[in-house]
């Protein structure tokens, strides 16, 4: 029983993490330009906030639905701006880092920002509580269960964040240079229009 439910929690967390969105593209950007730890880094503040909603989700979504409604809108607001304060300063001219170069606050920060990035989407939960509800599994039994389906997930997420910036940190060094440019202006685009996009979302329900 308990290995099944770490399992299914591995298998969710995975599926959430993988669809490549804004925080796909920064994690990528952030490997290439300061290495693989960086990457998972970012990948480590995104698997917390998976694990915080993952949690809110196993422990039964209506408790907490009165709630997300009350600050959905701030939330999409402030993510919003940060997805556009994020893109803009992809553009921002600044020299390659090497991983030797990163220390612990580099890392702290990248951490954190995705983790604020993630947990400022309202629509993880959702999207949680859907698939959690889906396979019988909103407010699954003891807390037991709550807390291996929640380890599952953060597992699995972080699965995800370790492969995803170890392909990009082993393949970097047989790309061309301007690859790190490219990619670093194209994540700073997705940034700007997911920013956008959630801004809007946001005024147009201040004002319906």
């Amino acid at each position: 029983m308990a290995v099944a439910l770490v399992a299914k929690g591995i298998v969710l967390g995975l599926a959430i993490a993988a669809p490549l969105g804004p925080i796909g593209a920064l994690c990528i950007n952030r490997t290439l330009e300061r290495g693989f730890w960086a990457g998972v880094a970012g990948g480590l503040g995104t698997a917390l906030a998976d694990g915080t909603y993952a949690l809110m989700a196993a422990a039964g979504f209506a408790a907490f639905a009165f709630a997300l409604d009350a600050v959905s809108l701030p939330l999409q607001l402030v993510g919003g701006a940060f997805m556009l304060w994020l893109g803009w300063t992809s553009f921002r001219p600044r020299p390659p880092v090497t991983a030797a170069t990163v220390g612990a606050r580099d890392l702290l920060a990248t951490t954190v920002s995705t983790f604020f990035l993630t947990i400022t989407n309202p629509a993880t939960i959702l999207s949680f509580a859907a698939i959690f509800a889906g396979l019988g599994l909103a407010g699954a039994g003891d807390r037991w269960s709550a807390a291996l389906l929640v380890l599952g997930v953060f597992a699995g997420s972080m699965l995800w964040w370790f492969f995803l910036s170890g392909l990009v940190a082993m393949l970097h060094h047989r790309l061309p240079p301007s690859f790190a440019l490219w990619v670093s202006r194209i994540s700073g685009v997705v940034l700007l229009a997911f920013g956008a996009i959630a801004i809007g979302m946001g005024v147009k329900g201040l004002l319906g």
